[in-house]
């Protein structure tokens, strides 16, 4: 494990728990204590983490709280999902990404995929992307800035996603179902969603299965736009059935325990 995950490892430790020290982060990773420390420094100094004495907890910041507390749910399989999707991204390609907590965990396995370039409303994923791998040219999309998500939206986003081309649309969401496909309960992230769906050539689609079987207020896309639904577990057999006929590529992740 190189710093650069180790860092991302640690993090995720801290979302799941939301408080850990110095002497359990270094018995779970199997490192000194000096090392956790450094990691810790690192962390706090790109604002992910709030240090204090002999441990790290969430930073607790006005008006991010509904964000970080997204950011700890279901931890273990937003991390495999994000994991998962990384097998259908190469070299060189271009990707829309979404506002979401498992685009953003997404965003943290991107480091070791070169050249990439990045079209994104998340102001996260541009500063992890921008900060992490100076490999990958990254365009913040501009628009009316929403602090609780971290993002931009609006009739400005919208316009300025059609300045790009990309391979791939990588979307979190908020509900799908047979009968309605992908929904959103935003209506400004679904209005950026179906932008990004139109100037892209695959969209993929990053849900738990907390997502599937709901109904949201806001429909993004039929299953039929889809290329790819990375998940954590399979649908029931309704919504599998709907989307192996729309031709849905799914990807079970593999679980991770920890």
């Amino acid at each position: 494990m190189n710093p650069s995950e180790r860092r991302v490892e640690i993090l995720n430790i801290v979302r799941r728990q939301k408080r850990v020290y110095v002497d359990e982060l270094a018995n779970l990773l199997h490192i000194s204590r000096e090392t956790v420390r450094r990691d810790l420094g690192e962390l706090e100094r790109a604002g992910k983490i709030q240090k204090f004495h002999g441990g790290a907890e969430l930073p607790g910041v006005h008006g991010e709280g509904r964000f970080l507390e997204r950011m700890a749910e279901n931890v273990p399989a937003k991390v495999a999902i994000a994991t998962a999707a990384l097998e259908l991204i190469s070299p060189g390609e271009t990707l829309f990404i979404d506002t979401g907590s498992t685009t953003l965990y997404f965003a943290e396995q991107l480091a070791g995929v070169a050249n990439l370039t990045v079209v994104t409303n998340s102001t996260e994923i541009a500063r992890i992307l921008g900060a992490d791998n100076h490999a990958t040219q990254v365009f913040l999309l501009g628009g009316e800035y929403h602090a609780d998500n971290r993002q931009t939206v609006g009739s400005m986003v919208i316009k300025q996603v059609g300045f790009f081309r990309a391979h791939h649309a990588v979307l979190t969401i908020g509900a799908l179902d047979s009968r309605s496909g992908i929904m959103d309960f935003n209506i400004n992230e679904a209005q950026v969603a179906r932008a990004m769906i139109q100037q892209a050539e695959s969209v993929t689609v990053l849900a738990d299965v907390t997502k599937f079987g709901r109904i949201a207020s806001f429909g993004v896309c039929g299953f039929d736009r889809i290329t790819n639904l990375v998940c954590d577990r399979m649908p029931e057999k309704s919504i599998a059935a709907s989307l192996e006929e729309a031709g849905v590529n799914i990807v079970v992740s593999q679980s991770i325990s920890r």
